[in-house]
């Protein structure tokens, strides 16, 4: 790849210089007339001046002159006329007096020994670097050029012209008339010139190679030589981006003696300029100029000019968004260098509190502590867990983890680690990381000294423990915990208000934790707390022994007592289960997502799971199948053996989306040969009971049904508001012609109905009646079935029952009658959006002569009561975070919402809601007559 490199340096230094090398041909000719004057050759660092002053020696030698030259350096500074000295000594016929002579006595000894040496040759003073010349050699320099315009004497001086931080020494001719000196400034290469030289040596680059080549230099001469000497062998397509990819390394090597040449003050603002560029802190100029003149204490003035000089260089560029970077990542790498970590550590912390100060956004403050080391500071821990909250928030729990694990390092107290600690271990162990979870849990319960503390710790420790399946261990811990806080009765009921919930996932354990419970009330119901209270109320209704009226009324009478914070989510659970059975679906949606907007104790909480399932059921009864899937998706994190929470959900979503295949795959890939006795296990077995029915297996759904009841029942939970896995067995018994069991099944599960008495629980039952009964009294109560389940929540078992109870009618000659029912059906199943039930309901229209229009069912009256007031909302022009605000729900459900909202007015977005609410239709059954 690489071409003839040759003379390649010396290309770099004199491209685009024709005019100066006029000049200096000019003022030689003018000078051996005897017409001498000062040239200045001024340029910022690497842009050539040394090599064009090299050229001015070539052109002199060439031409008859004379050469003394001198390269000034910054310890000429300290030493009176020793730049003068080297120059003239360069003659060797002027030799320093020994001793310190006086200054006064130097100039005029220098002045005359030059005048001897233009009499016998034209001289060319030659002085490299004159802005490092000690002051004394500076003013004997600026009286030569007065007095050399009339001698055969050219002085040809450079000067360094780059704007810095700290202001420069003033130049030469400040003080010299216009006739007296000239000056030329080098500007950097043009991008056509510094392209040009890179394809000579590299003939092979490609254009977009070459660019970055032209952009990392930022033309000037001695940084591009330096990069064609490192990447003159390199086949790579792009430029590399960091100074470690270089050999032998002269690139990074300039630009360091770049900023050397500039100064600390400027080396320390470039560096501070690259870590925020690294960080990708994108700043409009004033702002930048703050951050930088606090992290680098320089002058603000002298920060903002040089910000203008090196853009007009082409070092830096301005973003489309007002904001500066460098030209290109290998020289922002580059002048990064070797600077230690502990100094651009100190520059993000010293940005952090600039941006603090000014009142930027949390998150944009913690970014620049993540790459801080500790502040050990109050306001660097605030700004991390404020980061963490807010990222937490927006569905960003990594980067949470993150502040909330660099907030470790700040935190200064066993209390602020305690509530640190609690925090990162929970989000760890939610999203992934079960093992760290739990140690930093471990830890955190170790620190805890508040009651309060312990308790909300202890419960989350248990929590992440019984979901990686270690229940026993969990209990144990529990019981412990309980024991030491006996001294604070409040912190100890909610342990043990923990360990009762935790132990449904284990049925041999559930039974001595309720009775301990129990035996709480020897002295009253009210010494077990609001918390305990809630849970024996769900008890009794698991158990069969209370009715749906009375369970509400207990729980709305716990909910306006006044809750301490440790008993309120279990009382928010408990209550918003028992609302979910009494088929008070609005209220059991509000106390869920009230729960579930309590961040601060929902993420690793055994009531987190309760309020979930609250709100997938009633998702799953409203027919809300996409969002039960992507419920799951989120939430299958940590498996464990055995089915997880919603895994029973989404069987149930897919069936009833007539997705077969993918339910089975699902069931499938469950391993139930180490699943504890839990209730989720229970739910997945009947939830594989429906998909098998629904596929024809009825003797493997009868299996899973009576699997699920055994396991149930021998743990006391007997009423069917949990799972009615008693009239699913019937209907199995009554398809293998067995109608006596199925009638005994069905009339256990009405008898229980009964003691519950909701219409939803007790119209499925007497449909499983119905059904098993047959002849004339199954038709008084197929319509009694139906009556009740149109007044119940469940559309599903609504669409079951009127097909069943049209068939009944049809099987009576009723066949107009039937067709009602079935034509019901179509809209119930349309609305519901079940594909399982559409294909029954299409199946059982046609023995009556009608047929599901392909239209479907459509218009505001198919929303429900919360679908209908988000999308009300939304209407309006509210945001979803608005929406969420106002009605106190989380986001995705007002997602949810929407979605089923879209799907059911036919509309594809926003801008539709309007006009579908307004003119929202039922599409009518048609009905085509056939003979006979």
């Amino acid at each position: 790849m690489i071409g003839n490199t040759k003379g390649a340096e010396q290309m770099a230094h004199l491209l685009e210089r024709d005019d100066a090398l006029e000049l200096l041909a000019s003022e030689l000719s003018r000078a051996s007339g005897g017409r001498g004057r000062l040239v200045r050759l001024r340029g910022a660092s690497g842009t050539g001046r040394s090599a064009l002053l090299e050229a001015a020696i070539g052109l002199a030698d060439s031409s008859g002159f004379r050469v003394l030259s001198a390269r000034c350096s910054r310890e000429d500074s300290t030493s009176p006329l020793s730049s003068a000295f080297r120059l003239m000594g360069s003659a060797g016929t002027f030799q320093e007096k020994d001793g310190s002579a006086e200054e006064r006595e130097d100039g005029p000894r220098l002045w005359q020994a030059l005048q001897a040496t233009s009499a016998e040759f034209p001289l060319l003073l030659s002085v490299d670097d004159a802005h490092f010349a000690d002051p004394a050699s500076r003013s004997w320099l600026i009286e030569t050029a007065r007095r050399i315009d009339c001698l055969p004497i050219l002085l040809v001086v450079t000067e360094r012209s780059q704007y810095d931080i700290l202001p420069p020494v003033p130049d030469l001719s400040r003080a010299l008339s216009a006739s007296s000196a000239i000056a030329h400034t080098l500007a950097p290469l043009s991008e056509p010139a510094s392209a040009g030289l890179v394809r000579t040596v590299i003939p092979s680059a490609t254009t977009e190679w070459i660019a970055e080549c032209v952009r990392a230099c930022a033309g000037n001469p001695l940084l591009l030589h330096a990069l064609l000497e490192d990447v003159g062998n390199c086949s790579s397509s792009h430029l590399p981006e960091t100074s470690a990819a270089l050999y032998p390394g002269a690139y990074p090597a300039a630009v360091d003696w770049w900023l050397s040449s500039a100064g600390e003050d400027t080396t320390q603002v470039a560096r501070a300029l690259a870590v925020a560029d690294q960080d990708g802190l994108r700043e409009p100029y004033r702002e930048l100029v703050r951050l930088l003149t606090e992290a680098c204490g320089t002058d603000s003035a002298r920060t903002l000019g040089w910000l203008t000089a090196m853009t007009r260089l082409g070092m830096l560029r301005e973003g489309a968004d007002g904001s500066l970077r460098y030209a290109h990542p290998l020289l922002r790498d580059a002048v990064l260098g070797d600077w230690p970590t502990e100094r651009r550590e100190a520059v993000s912390r010293s940005f952090a509190e600039v941006m603090l100060r000014r009142g930027d956004h949390a998150e944009a403050v913690a970014r620049q502590l993540m790459r801080s080391g500790p502040v050990g500071r109050g306001w660097a821990l605030r700004a991390l867990e404020d980061a963490a909250s807010i990222a937490t928030h927006a569905d960003r729990p990594l980067e949470a983890i993150q502040y909330l694990r660099r907030g470790l390092e700040e935190s200064d107290s066993d209390t602020s680690r305690q509530r640190l600690l609690n925090e990162l271990g929970s989000m760890e162990y939610t999203y992934g990381n079960s093992s760290a979870g739990v140690q930093r849990l471990h830890e955190a319960l170790i620190v805890a000294a508040g009651p309060n503390d312990r308790a909300r710790t202890a419960i989350a420790l248990g929590t992440a423990l019984t979901g990686r399946g270690e229940i026993r261990d969990a209990v144990c811990l529990l019981r412990e915990t309980e024991r030491e806080l006996g001294g604070h009765p409040m912190a100890a009921r909610s342990v043990q208000a923990a360990t009762v919930l935790l132990t449904d996932r284990e049925q041999g354990l559930r039974s001595a934790e309720y009775r301990r419970l129990l035996d709480g009330t020897a002295h009253g119901v009210e010494a077990l707390g609001a918390a305990g209270r809630a849970l024996l109320i769900r008890h009794a209704a698991i158990a069969g022994e209370v009715s749906s009226r009375r369970a509400m009324t207990q729980v709305r009478g716990l909910l306006s007592e006044p809750a301490d914070e440790l008993s309120e989510p279990f009382l928010l659970g408990a209550a918003a289960t028992v609302a979910l059975w009494a088929d008070a679906l609005e209220e059991a949606e509000s106390l869920a997502e009230r729960g579930l907007a309590e961040r601060h104790w929902t993420r690793l909480h055994p009531v987190a799971q309760m309020l979930l399932e609250v709100r997938a059921e009633i998702a799953a009864l409203r027919g809300d199948y996409k969002m039960l899937l992507a419920e799951h998706v989120a939430t299958t994190t940590n498996r464990r053996p055995g089915p997880a929470g919603m895994d029973s959900y989404a069987l149930h979503a897919l069936t009833e989306m007539g997705r077969f295949e993918e339910a089975r795959r699902l069931m499938q890939g469950v391993d139930l040969s180490e699943a504890t006795d839990s209730w989720e296990l229970s739910r997945f077995l009947y939830a594989c009971g429906t998909l098998r029915a629904a596929r024809g297996d009825v003797a493997g759904a009868l299996h899973d049904f009576l699997d699920c009841g055994r396991r149930l029942s021998a743990h006391a939970v007997i009423s069917p508001v949990v799972v009615p896995w008693r009239t699913a067995a019937a209907a199995c018994r009554l398809a293998m012609g067995d109608r006596s069991a199925a009638l005994a099944l069905a009339h256990e599960e009405l008898r229980l109905a009964r003691i519950w008495n909701t219409s939803r629980a007790v119209g499925r039952a007497l449909h499983a009646v119905a059904a098993a009964t047959g002849g004339q009294d199954a038709l008084a109560l197929g319509a009694e079935a139906v009556r009740m389940l149109r007044q119940s929540p469940d559309a599903g078992e609504l669409v079951s029952a009127l097909l069943s109870h049209g068939r009944q009618l049809a099987s009576s000659g009723q066949r107009a009658h039937a067709r009602e029912h079935y034509q019901e059906a179509a809209q119930q199943a349309e609305r519901l959006g079940s594909t399982r039930l559409r294909t029954a309901v299409e199946r059982d229209l046609r023995t009556v002569g009608a047929r599901r229009p392909y239209a479907s069912f459509t218009g505001s009256e198919a929303l429900t009561g919360s679908e209908r007031r988000v999308a009300e909302l939304a209407a309006e022009g509210r945001t979803n975070t608005e929406i969420s605000s106002f009605l106190r729900v989380t986001r995705r459900t007002v997602e949810s919402h929407l979605t089923s909202t879209y799907r059911k007015l036919g509309i594809h977005g926003r801008d539709g809601l309007d006009a579908a609410l307004a003119a929202g239709k039922e599409l009518p059954i048609e009905v085509v007559e056939q003979p006979g």
